[in-house]
């Protein structure tokens, strides 16, 4: 009994340590599969996993030995994915890859864009390596986490292997095309199956059941027949996300417009006598938005409905100012926004008017730079605009618009003198300010515009 229950040990001793030996001790079965591994948990420190297929034991075994290799140091792959876009953006589009599959990338660097509502995020490398492949396509939509590329940190012939893949995939057959293409010609020669069906059943196809089969363009978007010279460009995201805010602007609220003008003569001066010297201690320069910036938060101090906003059945007043400045861009409109302005000084808002416009010329503004904002301020004055009734950025209840200057003839001290003047205009939310608060914003806006002197005397 001793000695049976000693093999007994030794057999088992055996199989654990030697898979082989195992399976050949396996009696009455013709086919083994591994489905678990075993660890030990004594073995020194860096040890390398011992675990090896043994399929080639059995080739006629209809089982596979499941196995998974571990990530070796050299030729690791390493996914680039859509990163967080911010709150209110679930998706958007892959516009534009800024690499090629074997271009050399370092880390963080951008190797992609994708295109939302609001702005433009670039995809970055998470390691530096080579680009093995992009796994979506220009035009896709994409979500935070989606595989964009596969980047693989091999430092020896990444590159070659690429560009040999490259060589090698096979192209597409013209032929296969060709017979696409003959296919598509033949179905629309065929006659429809609809009126064969029709005949073998009795009935006749009358012109007016053809045609009803035939879907309708909808009556409010119509589809315009295509001409010469003609292209259709799909809209970007940025484009449609703007149309839709600006289209709801007009459907939700009762816009109104107000204008009055300022005589800028003591704002220029102000800004010509001491450019220099505010350029040299702030390291920005004096311009006149600061100014408007302001005369606006002034303005909204002592009209603070202009500053509200109705929800619902209710009217939320802020007790904070955040000033939006609409900026113009090649891809479109973006609002970044001046947080706490009645809290900064000139030069602080010069500052962050300009990094901020930086920021969105270039497309590295981010959500959190444009989200909120309690006003806005439009320069249509930029582009020589003279007269315009802004729309309404939603959920705010007032613009204000400023336009070109211009020199106009004016009356001061009885005698008609030159003056640069600009227009400026107020559209407000009529459903919730009146035109009494209006006219007085503005009014405010053109005394600390037209004389700076008293935001010093708080007058």
């Amino acid at each position: 009994m001793a000695i049976l229950l000693a093999a007994a040990r030794l057999g088992r001793t055996a199989r654990l340590k030697n898979p082989l030996l195992s399976a050949l001790l396996v009696g009455g079965h013709e086919h083994v599969r591994s489905l678990s591994s075993h660890v030990a948990l004594d073995a020194p420190a860096g040890r390398k996993d011992l675990r090896v297929p043994y399929i080639g034991l059995y080739k006629d075994s209809p089982y596979q030995a499941w196995t998974r290799s571990f990530a070796s140091d050299t030729g690791k792959l390493i996914e680039a994915v859509v990163p967080f876009m911010g709150e209110s953006i679930s998706d958007g589009t892959l516009s534009t890859f800024l690499k090629k599959p074997g271009d050399r990338v370092e880390v963080d660097e951008a190797i992609a864009q994708v295109e939302t509502d609001k702005v433009t995020v670039d995809v970055n490398s998470p390691e530096a390596g080579f680009i093995e492949k992009f796994v979506a396509k220009e035009g896709d939509t994409v979500v935070p986490g989606a595989k964009i590329a596969i980047i693989s940190k091999s430092t020896d012939g990444a590159k070659p292997d690429v560009a040999e893949k490259e060589k090698r995939a096979p192209q597409p057959s013209q032929p296969s095309a060709t017979a696409d293409k003959k296919e598509e010609k033949k179905a629309k020669t065929l006659p429809s199956a609809e009126p064969v069906e029709a005949v073998a059943k009795g009935k006749v196809a009358t012109p007016s059941t053809s045609v009803s089969t035939k879907a309708s363009p909808s009556p409010s978007e119509p589809q315009l027949p295509p001409k010469e010279r003609e292209r259709r460009v799909p809209m970007t995201r940025l484009r449609k996300r703007v149309a839709t805010r600006l289209k709801d602007s007009q459907n939700t609220f009762a816009l109104l417009t107000t204008f009055n003008e300022v005589d800028m003569t003591n704002l220029m001066q102000l800004r010509s006598e001491y450019k220099d010297a505010f350029l040299e201690k702030h390291g920005v320069k004096l311009g006149f938005m600061s100014g408007f910036v302001k005369g606006t938060v002034s303005a909204l101090q002592n009209q603070p409905t202009v500053n509200a906003v109705i929800d619902g059945d209710d009217i939320i007043y802020r007790d904070y100012i955040d000033i939006s400045i609409a900026v113009g861009t090649p891809k479109g409109l973006v609002v970044p926004v001046i947080r706490n302005a009645e809290r900064l000084n000139f030069a602080e808002i010069e500052k962050t008017i300009s990094v901020l416009g930086k920021k969105a010329n270039s497309g590295t503004i981010s959500i959190d730079e444009m989200a909120g904002g309690t006003f806005t301020i439009s320069n249509g004055g930029v582009y020589g605009s003279l007269l315009s009734t802004p729309i309404i950025n939603p959920p705010q209840s007032a613009i204000l618009g400023m336009h070109s200057i211009q020199n106009r003839p004016m009356v001061v001290g009885g005698n008609i003198v030159a003056r640069p003047m600009m227009y400026i205009a107020l559209t407000y939310d009529h459903r919730l300010i009146d035109g009494r608060e209006a006219v007085y914003f503005l009014r405010r806006v053109k005394d600390i515009v037209e004389d700076p002197r008293r935001l010093l005397l708080d007058i």
